[in-house]
């Protein structure tokens, strides 16, 4: 302790010290407890002091659950090395409470132990084995990791310099947070508890009924508290702000983003949980689940997986043990993926973006360069539909709940989140999907009823129905940025058109990643990677920065994609543009977007059919079930995302008509020229 802070304590009076006797307070050495220079004794009694101690006043009080109004003050209780801030409540610890500093306002109520034991990381630098059980990816978190350096760490050891690199500011940081003495942060409760062993509490958390928590962060904080509940035991863990563990969930060696909450009975071993996982009843192993990772059925198995926007429904499971080397395989599933009841994948396999996966698959399938796909099961067989979740409603309104269920209220956000359906991360991927369903066609000829892929069968009229959708949801992406880039303009010439739509930088084109949630251009990010291996890069925080500096850039790289795109599908370099190119591309895009709106209309509409009025006006005539139904659902126009998609398809329809106008009158200027 530093002079400056010893110099706010004083030793006790004698006087202070027979009251403290009197009310049945000992101490193996009252010279070793210091108090606050406005301490007074009175609300202390039946404690233990031993070891290194500081006192403050207590002279406050604290409401408990039902109303109960309690003095502040430590009652019942062994405190031994501790620092004990002002008005906190410590009230019947069974065992003891060693080694802490306890700040303002907290409550401790009937618990049985608390204690740093020799020194310790707090969680930090523990290693855990995402994504393959087998080992091999070890992750060591801390307690700022993000998604996007997790993503690094785990999936690129093909650059041995980079992961020791970060491995090595992770160990850095470890160091620094070592330490022989815990924290309890200002207004944090932890209630009913039983053992907890070498955890550091952020302020305004709550732990109430927890079994045990042994080497672990709770980094919670005044704008985004954390909530530990009844039965939870957790070992070698991190916890991040405004997460919630409760309900006897089970968790050993897992970092725990922003915003999550893990529920009901979950368990979770040597896994990651970024911002906004929920995890209810079911387990995971090894997995690495990226932002809004979502899975809330019993029977579900989440196992040596990455996953990110992930819905997996009951009874999901995959298998990662072939029997042979141990369980030492692993599957991806790309952003916005959905597993269906009973699904099942054999690792090794990879999932497209935004695809939906139905049934049992035994064939190591690919499907990357085929978002928005169905792999479907069909007499033992891998049947894939490319493309046809384009057409689904569910994915629109997937993308429109996930920004509004963002639960971190932190101000100091650690995954940066991309929420774009269409960007150039699923456009490449489409572009290359629908090369090879062209090479497919050509090379199998135009009557075959069957097409194989990759261990996997795609019927005719979904190959065709693939490349018509897939080049419509490349003319929309095409579409949007350039008129993006040229609206509200003016433009006389198509000189002034050309210079519009010059890229302002240099990184975007070639090939796209996503970082487990942040979308950007491998281009750009291989630079940033370059700085950490070569030591240009020294810090976690300035990893951070890179990183946040490539999100905030993303719509000007997007641009320069594109751009690079345009040359490529529409046939014709920007250099030179005119009106007319532009006229013809807003054409493309008109007609695309309007005709996936219809699509979705569609199938928002078959939700409105007779068939799914079953089950509904029970006991009713005449009517009732229709009648039922509206009650329930609401009539169909008037349905929220049947209007956002009506309203779309209008403003749509609107912007290409003012778009066109605006060409029109870029050629009647040069013409009169």
């Amino acid at each position: 302790m530093s002079p400056e802070t010893e110099n706010l304590y004083r030793n006790l009076y004698d006087e202070e010290i027979g009251q403290l006797v009197h009310q049945g307070c000992s101490s193996t050495d009252w010279s070793l407890i210091r108090v606050s220079h406005d301490f007074i004794p009175d609300n202390i009694e039946k404690s233990k002091f031993t070891g290194h101690v500081r006192l403050n006043s207590f002279a406050g009080t604290v409401s408990l659950v039902g109303g109960i109004t309690f003095k502040t003050g430590i009652y019942n209780a062994w405190l031994h090395n501790c620092e004990v801030g002002k008005n906190a409540l410590i009230h019947n610890v069974r065992s003891y409470i060693a080694n802490y500093t306890i700040e303002e306002n907290v409550i401790i109520h009937n618990i049985t132990t608390l204690a740093v034991d020799g020194e310790s990381s707090f969680g930090n630098g523990v290693l855990v084995e995402a994504i393959n059980e087998g080992g091999g990816r070890e992750i060591p978190i801390y307690d700022y990791l993000s998604t996007h350096v997790a993503y690094m760490m785990a999936l690129y050891r093909h650059r041995p310099q980079l992961v020791n690199s970060l491995k090595s500011m992770v160990a850095s940081y470890t160091d620094f947070v070592t330490s022989t003495k815990g924290t309890i942060g200002a207004n944090s409760k932890i209630l009913n508890c039983n053992t907890v062993l070498n955890v550091k509490v952020g302020p305004f958390s709550t732990i109430d009924g927890a079994k045990k928590l042994q080497n672990g962060s709770i980094n919670s904080n005044y704008e985004a508290p954390v909530v530990i509940g009844e039965g939870v035991i957790m070992d070698n863990f991190i916890v991040s702000s405004g997460s919630r563990i409760a309900d006897s969930t089970l968790v050993s060696k897992c970092f725990i983003g922003q915003g999550c909450i893990l529920d009901k009975h979950y368990s979770a071993e040597n896994s990651l949980f970024f911002a906004n996982c929920q995890g209810f009843h079911g387990e995971a192993c090894s997995i690495f689940a990226g932002p809004y990772t979502v899975t809330h059925h019993k029977s579900t198995l989440l196992i040596a997986g990455m996953y990110s926007f992930l819905n997996a429904g009951s009874g999901s499971n995959q298998s990662n043990h072939l029997y042979k080397l141990g369980p030492i395989h692993q599957g991806i599933v790309e952003r916005g993926a959905k597993t269906t009841s009973d699904s099942y994948l054999l690792w090794p396999s990879r999932i497209g973006a935004f695809s939906l996966v139905m049934g049992r698959h035994y064939k190591h399938c690919d499907t990357t360069d085929f978002p928005f796909s169905y792999l479907i099961e069909s007499k033992d067989e891998s049947i894939l539909v490319p493309g046809i979740n384009l057409k689904s409603i569910g994915t629109i309104r997937d993308t429109q709940k996930w920004p509004k269920r963002d639960k971190r209220t932190d101000s100091n956000l650690l995954d940066l989140i991309n929420f774009n359906l269409l960007s150039p991360y699923t456009i490449q991927k489409m572009i290359k999907g629908r090369n090879k369903m062209l090479a497919i066609r050509e090379t199998s000829g135009e009557q075959a009823a069957v097409y194989s892929y990759d261990k996997m069968k795609i019927e005719k009229r979904a190959l065709d129905r693939g490349i018509e959708l897939y080049e419509m949801a490349i003319w929309k992406f095409l579409g949007n940025s350039i008129i993006t880039r040229l609206q509200g303009g003016e433009y006389k010439t198509s000189e002034d058109i050309r210079k519009a739509l010059q890229p302002d930088s240099k990184f975007g084109k070639g090939d796209w990643v996503d970082l487990a949630g942040m979308i950007c251009p491998y281009e750009a990010l291989n630079s940033l990677l370059i700085s950490v291996e070569n030591g240009t890069v020294l810090s976690l925080e300035e990893v951070n920065s890179g990183l946040a500096m490539l999100h905030k850039n993303y719509y000007n790289y997007e641009w320069t994609w594109a751009v690079d795109a345009l040359e490529q599908f529409y046939g014709k370099s920007i250099e030179v543009f005119n009106g007319e190119d532009v006229r013809t591309i807003v054409e493309k895009w008109q007609k695309s977007v309007l005709e996936i709106d219809r699509y979705l209309y569609e199938d928002a509409k078959k939700e409105f059919s007779m068939i799914k009025m079953t089950g509904f006006g029970v006991d009713g005539h005449d009517g009732a079930r229709e009648q039922d139904f509206t009650e329930v659902r609401g009539e169909f126009d008037k349905n929220e995302t049947v209007r956002a998609i009506k309203s779309h398809m209008e403003k749509k329809a609107n912007l290409g008509n003012e778009m066109i106008g605006l060409m029109n009158k870029c050629k009647k200027a040069t013409a009169l020229k």
